[in-house]
């Protein structure tokens, strides 16, 4: 009787041993269990302006028309130049000034007036948008006139304003485009208010 109870004994103890030693052989025990490394998750991009200070230089190409009440038909014609000038950024707002010159084809054949030249000294305001720079521009405009009589062989300077913007297609390479309004009063004492529009297309090179 003695032995038989301790064969049960010893059978009951020795099966939670069995199970234990498998689990132990199988890792459970002895080596915990990894979690899965975390999937890297990549941070949200941040939009960040461009660096537009620098001094540039370019071309540009357009329309200019002419409204007079002296002059037939609000003449107009096709504009052409270049420009030169500095910008600083300020991180949001970018400020500079410019230089540019046109040359014309506008001219009033009844009246015998041609348009020769527009010069503009400018101040620029723009808004750093990434590669995209809108902006206002005003400042001084000067106009040569040449005509078959000697009225108006003359020049003559009135305030300007208007808008552009600029598209950067690379680090030195800007294309853009730029609308203004001019106002010549009492042109060079002729009693002729002159206003006139221009547009163009821009190309600049940022050095």
């Amino acid at each position: 009787m003695k032995t038989t109870f301790k064969t049960v004994r010893t059978s009951m103890l020795a099966a939670p041993l069995a199970v234990i030693a498998g689990m132990a052989s199988a890792g459970g025990l002895s080596e915990p269990v990894e979690a899965p490394a975390p999937i890297p998750i990549a941070p949200a991009p941040v939009m960040t302006g461009s660096d537009w200070t620098g001094f540039y230089a370019g071309a540009q190409l357009g329309y200019g028309q002419l409204d007079a009440d002296e002059l037939t038909d609000d003449p107009e014609g096709l504009i052409f130049g270049g420009h030169a000038g500095y910008l600083y950024d300020f991180g949001q707002w970018v400020i500079g000034g410019e230089l540019d010159i046109d040359g014309t084809d506008i001219e009033d054949e009844d009246v015998g007036v041609e348009v020769d030249t527009i010069t503009r000294a400018k101040l620029r305001v723009g808004y750093d948008a990434g590669n995209w720079l809108p902006y206002v521009t005003g400042g001084i405009a000067q106009v040569r006139t040449s005509s078959d009589t000697d009225a108006f062989d003359t020049d003559d300077t009135g305030p300007f304003a208007g808008l552009g913007v600029e598209y950067r297609l690379s680090p030195s390479i800007r294309v853009g485009g730029e609308v203004l309004q001019h106002q010549f009063e009492d042109y060079d004492d002729t009693g002729v208010d002159i206003d006139a529009t221009t547009a163009t297309a821009r190309v600049s090179f940022q050095f």
